[in-house]
């Protein structure tokens, strides 16, 4: 059930203790990077998010945010955010830089599909039934919102360049809802973890579209950082905090408003069906 503003506000001023590490408070925030995969046009669950892991980590918390998935990789890689959620994607292309954090997990499993998704009213039940479209992806460095359709393509034998009428990126995978909801687009790829959220908080926005594929499952977007910080304090608190963010009234909050189960360490062989799509694309360049 959702959480009202008065009873999330409560749970989260309760959101410390539970099986946190022992650390001293420090003025000095953690900046903490969030791409579009991530929710953002709800402002309550940014502030509870912040105050959750801020009381967690005892520190001040800066949620960072870019229009793409690129500019948050490059300050995670270079050293200017702490930790950041990111996609599988730019994980894999920079995985001798970054190290797992922890991986959400949703429906009880770290996994999750990409759509594609077409209007409501359009007949269509596969790919192939796409040809021609205006097509929406989501940003070049989304693996579900552009990575799949695009090896997919290649997979199926067809001219990835081509294929489609016209495309363009949205930059956000409820962005790429809209367009197709609005006939913007005709066709769209998006992350099933979104279609599948927004479809219960904004139903009559999900319903002008339907779903047409799905693909094979993948890890979820993770929360990583730089491999060479993986065992710094600043790393390690924010490990605790989300993988116990169940254990408090506050994070219980958060996880409702993000329709997820919780967090799991999570391990690299989670990520070899995305490897697997990244290699077919790379050897059709």
């Amino acid at each position: 059930m959702p959480m009202n503003r008065r009873s999330f506000l409560t749970s989260a001023s309760v959101a410390t203790g539970f099986g946190f590490p022992s650390i001293a408070a420090s003025d000095e925030p953690v900046r903490f990077g969030l791409t579009p995969v991530f929710l953002t046009n709800d402002q309550m669950l940014v502030d509870g998010l912040r105050t959750y892991l801020a009381n967690a980590m005892s520190r001040p918390v800066e949620l960072v945010f870019r229009r793409t998935y690129e500019e948050i990789t490059a300050l995670l890689v270079a050293g200017d955010l702490d930790a950041a959620w990111i996609c599988g994607y730019p994980y894999l292309r920079n995985e001798d830089k970054l190290a797992l954090l922890a991986v959400p997990v949703w429906n009880q499993k770290p996994l999750y599909q990409s759509y594609l998704i077409a209007g409501a009213d359009r007949d269509a039940s596969d790919l192939s039934q796409l040809k021609g479209d205006v097509h929406a992806y989501s940003d070049p460095d989304s693996h579900s919102g552009y990575i799949v359709t695009q090896s997919e393509l290649v997979a199926r034998d067809e001219d990835r360049n081509s294929f489609f009428e016209n495309t363009f990126f949205t930059y956000g995978h409820r962005n790429v809802l809209r367009a197709v909801a609005s006939r913007l687009a005709q066709s769209g790829s998006i992350d099933g973890y979104v279609w599948e959220a927004v479809s219960a908080t904004e139903p009559d926005l999900a319903a002008q579209t339907k779903v047409v594929w799905k693909s094979e499952w993948f890890g979820f977007p993770p929360i990583a950082c730089q491999r060479s910080q993986l065992s710094s304090e600043i790393a390690q608190s924010l490990q605790a905090a989300l993988i116990n963010i169940s254990n408090t009234a506050g994070g219980m909050a958060i996880l409702e408003m993000l329709q997820l189960d919780g967090f799991t360490l999570g391990a690299e062989n989670l990520f070899d069906e995305i490897r697997r799509r990244i290699e077919v694309l790379d050897a059709a360049i």
